[in-house]
């Protein structure tokens, strides 16, 4: 790994607390160092990590948080998710993977058996124990979540999570448990954030979600009836809308209501049940 890194192939994308290094000014565009500054910043990194190669280029992630590294003039770094949606597929993608990886190691350098430091192995992708007694790998860990769009006849069921936009309402979701299977999930979730019971849970689609370290797994499910008290705890709100109510001329104009943003996988399941022919009127 250290001779491929060396090479002047190697690509390094540069992360900074959790923020990737994008040229702004109009469209965004991710920037991979390369040749001497590529390879200036790597060394000044703590650790390189091997993301493997796209079209024959080996790429990197290299963390240069705390580092002085002269990249002011190349762009600055910014949250992914505020860019990401104006960003090639491609390059959205490395820089997710890349931020994640990073985002790992920063808080595995002490083996959560021994306490004693870890070490990096296997390309960056594996940290061991230094501990000679105890020697335990850690590897990259993703947490599944599972998100869903509850629907009844001709409408669905949206929330407001307590953080959210002023006028965001989206999709349930939350995180699968121990021994859980991903239906399980969904229709103890929806239970506990607003007390609707739920059958026909069907898989949709998924989204890695590398916010810290996630991926979401989409699914439909028909609500049994139409009655739902909101779990405060979990939510501020939630409202059932109409198809017609959710399309896009139909929105207020003044922000009071939207729905999340189009590269989203709450989107995508919401438009999905929009494009869908309405089933027959069910009273709840």
């Amino acid at each position: 790994m250290i001779e491929l890194a060396s090479s002047g192939a190697a690509r390094f994308v540069p992360i900074d607390t959790e923020k990737n290094l994008v040229k702004t000014g109009g469209n965004p565009e991710a920037v991979f160092l390369q040749g001497m500054m590529g390879r200036a910043v790597a060394n000044s990194s703590d650790v390189q990590i091997f993301l493997g190669y796209v079209e024959g280029t080996p790429y990197f992630a290299v963390d240069v948080t705390g580092k002085d590294v002269p990249l002011k003039d190349l762009g600055e770094f910014v949250d992914l998710r505020q860019v990401g949606p104006l960003l090639f597929a491609r390059e959205g993608s490395i820089l997710a993977y890349a931020r994640g990886m990073t985002y790992w190691h920063r808080r595995h350098r002490y083996c959560g058996v021994c306490g004693a430091t870890t070490k990096v192995t296997r390309g960056g992708h594996v940290r061991m124990c230094t501990n000679e007694n105890c020697k335990t790998e850690t590897f990259p860990r993703t947490d599944p979540a599972v998100i869903m769009l509850v629907h009844h006849g001709d409408k669905c069921l949206l929330g407001r999570g307590k953080h959210f936009p002023r006028g965001m309402h989206s999709t349930l979701a939350g995180f699968v448990e121990p021994g859980e299977s991903f239906e399980d999930a969904v229709a103890r979730e929806v239970y506990e954030e607003v007390k609707v019971r739920v059958k026909d849970v069907v898989y949709r689609s998924s989204q890695p979600w590398p916010f810290p370290a996630s991926v979401m797994i989409g699914f439909h499910a028909e609500a049994e009836s139409m009655d739902f008290s909101v779990n405060e705890s979990e939510l501020e709100s939630a409202r059932w809308m109409s198809r017609e109510e959710l399309r896009t001329e139909n929105l207020p104009k003044d922000g009071s209501f939207f729905m999340p943003r189009r590269d989203s996988i709450a989107r995508r399941l919401i438009e999905e049940w929009l494009g869908h022919e309405a089933g027959p009127s069910v009273n709840g």
